[in-house]
């Protein structure tokens, strides 16, 4: 591991700190160095307050002030270069005199997309981009997604018994332990909202929410034409792509799809996936609904078994 990548490692740890109050900004991590020593180190708590320079700044002693003309500040995300609810940070990097700056990726945000790196460079600063970048890309994954493609970052979810089915004799069946549940609702805390179709609200009315976790809960939704969260879908055309253009204009960055079947299957069918995560259970069931297929040429991003049962993460080879 270089230098480089070594801070750059622990801005990403800093920036995971923000995940629950972040949002919907992305996670940003900044540490300031000098001769191999951290001076400051910061990251962004929560959206419309200090973003992760401000707050490294803030933390460097008055005595160590004078060695900021000799420092190296690292920085998960390319530093913003707009007035918003706070001032550019390009700015303050300047105005503060670090003769090097090491971004770990560009930021897609219309605002920025580059214009924090030149503000830099114009000002006479060394800057490094890319150190990490997969890794500061992933870490921000949904408001990548978001940026770029104008919708959310969209995770498959379901549990099966160790034989393919979703469901005993079509209906509910506990496949979840009470551990892999918390899990669950782990992950619901770290998305914005989260779907299911028709037949899995009138049959099983779940309440979707975190109550097996501390977060926010996520925006519930339902895809059904006589469901009130979604009056603007037209059910008679094609209901996902309008969809994905109704969430983007609400700003929801992140979508988890627990859905039944039909619904998983016209989210894999249309391509509109971005995470699969499974957990699979050693029961077996004999009948019932069949889980859904997974893609040809997904890729296993973790394997593990805990509390018994399998939990397997995949993503698309872009990832």
């Amino acid at each position: 591991m270089t230098t480089d990548e070594k801070y750059m490692w622990r801005c990403i740890q800093l920036a995971k700190c923000g995940q629950q109050n972040a949002r919907p900004n992305p996670m940003v991590g900044a540490v300031i160095v000098v001769a191999d020593r951290i001076i400051g180190e910061g990251y962004h708590i929560r959206c419309g307050e200090a973003h992760a320079e401000v707050n490294a700044f803030a933390s460097v002693k008055a005595d160590d002030e004078r060695l900021l003309h000799e420092a190296t500040i690292y920085v998960s995300l390319e530093p913003c270069a707009h007035y918003g609810k706070t001032p550019p940070c390009a700015e303050l990097i300047v105005r503060k005199g670090v003769k090097r700056c090491v971004v770990g990726c560009v930021d897609p945000f219309a605002k920025v997309e580059g214009r924090g790196i030149a503000m830099l460079r114009e000002a006479g600063i060394d800057v490094t981009v890319g150190v990490l970048e997969r890794e500061c890309r992933w870490l921000n994954r949904r408001f990548f997604t978001f940026n770029v493609w104008r919708r959310p970052y969209i995770i498959l979810k379901w549990a099966q018994s160790s034989d393919g089915f979703i469901d005993k004799d079509f209906h509910a069946f506990p496949i979840s332990t009470a551990f892999t549940r918390t899990l669950v609702h782990k992950m619901r805390a770290e998305n914005d909202a989260i779907l299911v179709g028709r037949t899995t609200d009138r049959r099983e009315s779940p309440r979707l929410d975190v109550r097996h976790w501390a977060g926010r809960n996520p925006l519930r939704l339902v895809l059904d034409s006589s469901h009130p969260c979604f009056p603007e879908l037209d059910f008679s055309r094609p209901v996902l792509p309008q969809l994905m253009d109704s969430l983007y204009n609400r700003n929801v960055q992140s979508l988890l799809v627990e859905g039944g079947k039909a619904t998983l299957d016209s989210f894999l069918k249309e391509g509109l996936w971005d995470e699969i995560r499974v957990e699979t259970s050693p029961v077996v069931i004999g009948e019932g609904t069949p889980a859904p297929h997974l893609p040809h040429g997904i890729i296993p991003l973790s394997q593990q078994v805990v509390d018994g049962n399998h939990l397997s993460i995949y993503t698309k080879p872009k990832c």
